[in-house]
């Protein structure tokens, strides 16, 4: 049988079978386990060499449902609290799927008017619903990691330029270091995005005040005076992940605004705090940066993966990721061409989960998502606050909770290495998906709530869980 034929043939029943075990998948996200802790013993077997001959659409499909029946993690599910992930609205899953099924390419305009209008539509309604100035152009990319590295590589665009210089086209070799200057708050991504730029991972000067990493102005005020006018790249965290943290935004802007600085805004998840009155003052001051990154797949709840960066100046995107050969489009701002103002050719349809959540929520409904989750943060800190055994680490500012398991009578040290063992305790247990940190020399556990499906009775079930499996590692 022909090759088009045998596939075509697949598609009626595949769509069937598909129907049926998405709406087994869809409804199952809250009840399906959020880890296998026998996952690694299972997978032992999943290796196999190339079939010579395949099995077929439908078998294919089934045995990767089987597979994640014990041995996938329920990322999506209400019991996720590890890094930053938010679940998925129901118009972003839908959304997401049609772009899947559409197989939309929007590199550029000839390829999907529709998604390049689409993606220019959901930008300007985040930067309205986010506060951003609205002539700000955007890119959508995988997530805050490639959008750091779009905003800063905007950043040492316009540094080569105060030099003199276009690096896009020359590079850095021969010139000064650019000077990147945060708090210690940065995040590691800022730090890989450093080194994938040709600066280094050395790169950052991090001023600090105290061990958890809180920003010392002053020193920053000396650094930018001692740089007397040359130019550098001031990033500011408006939300860190180890306790919802945020470094003095507007006073950061305003400071760089008195010197020769370009001031990028890392507010992968802390952006969201503009939704809520409770919360929008931590970033006040934003919208006088130069550029920003947003993750849409934390607290937006639009599914892996999708994050955007803005950057005030068009023409530095054009410049850095420059994208040309005869047979492509020029890139203009009629009819732009986003795989040559971003770091990918090859696009996905993020925009259609984007345009479907936030023209089926709108504004109000964001804000609720965002202020449930301050509500779910809030109400497991009582919870700690409430439980012997735990120990609250600081009242939560955002989203994030920072606690340990502190039995009594134990060093600081003992204390550390008792959560480390509870930390790996927890993630083998599989009931919970969350993990430990540092917060400044302490070890903690620091879930992270960014997803719609959430509940108080799930956040207090985590509570039990690290009182009864800490007691257990004590006794032990």
């Amino acid at each position: 049988m022909e090759t088009g034929e045998m596939f075509r043939r697949e598609i009626g029943p595949l769509i069937e079978q598909v129907h049926r075990q998405l709406a087994e998948v869809i409804q199952g996200t809250d009840v399906r386990p959020v880890a296998h802790p026998d996952a690694a013993a299972v997978l032992a077997g999943f290796r196999e060499a190339l079939p010579e001959q395949g099995c077929g659409a439908a078998r294919a499909l089934t045995e990767l449902l089987q597979w994640n029946d014990v041995a996938g993690a329920n990322t999506a599910g209400p019991r996720c609290y590890h890094f930053v992930i938010g679940g998925a609205t129901p118009a972003a899953l839908g959304a997401d799927l049609l772009a899947t099924a559409l197989d939309t390419v929007p590199y550029t305009w000839i390829l999907s008017p529709l998604a390049t209008e689409m993606e220019k539509q959901a930008l300007d309604w985040l930067k309205d619903l986010l506060g951003l100035p609205t002539g700000w152009p955007g890119v959508m990319v995988t997530g805050a990691s490639m959008a750091n590295f779009v905003c800063l590589a905007a950043a040492r665009q316009w540094w080569g330029r105060e030099l003199g210089v276009d690096v896009s086209e020359t590079g850095v070799a021969g010139l000064p270091r650019m000077p990147v200057l945060s708090s210690g708050f940065v995040h590691a991504s800022t730090v890989k995005v450093l080194a994938l730029l040709g600066i280094g991972r050395s790169g950052v000067e991090r001023f600090v005040h105290d061990e958890f990493g809180r920003l010392d102005l002053d020193g920053l005020r000396r650094r930018l005076e001692e740089l007397d006018g040359a130019p550098s790249v001031v990033v500011v965290n408006a939300g860190e992940v180890n306790a919802g943290e945020f470094d003095p935004v507007q006073e950061m802007v305003e400071l760089a605004r008195q010197h020769n600085c370009w001031v990028h805004v890392d507010g992968a998840f802390g952006l969201f705090a503009r939704l809520s009155p409770r919360t929008a003052d931590l970033v006040a001051g934003a919208e006088l940066a130069d550029s920003a990154t947003v993750d849409g797949h934390k607290w937006l709840n639009v599914p892996y993966d999708s994050g955007y960066a803005f950057v005030r100046d068009h023409a530095l995107l054009a410049e850095a990721f420059r994208y040309s050969a005869d047979y492509l489009p020029e890139e203009n701002d009629v009819r732009p061409t986003f795989g040559a103002i971003g770091p990918e050719s090859s696009r996905r349809a993020r925009c259609f989960a984007v345009w479907a959540t936030l023209k089926a929520y709108g504004r109000e409904g964001h804000a609720r998502i965002v202020e449930h989750c301050l509500d779910i943060a809030q109400h497991f800190a009582g919870v700690v606050s409430a439980t012997p055994g735990l120990q609250l680490m600081n009242e939560p500012r955002l989203n994030i909770v920072s606690f340990r398991y502190n039995p009594g009578g134990m060093r600081e040290e003992a204390l550390d290495a008792l959560n480390t063992r509870l930390g790996a305790a927890v993630l083998e247990d599989g009931r919970y998906l969350v993990g430990t940190s540092k917060w400044g020399p302490r070890t903690i556990f620091r879930p992270a709530f960014s997803n719609w499906r959430t509940r108080k009775e799930d956040v207090e079930g985590l509570a039990s869980v690290i009182v009864e499996l800490g007691a257990s590692l004590s006794r032990g």
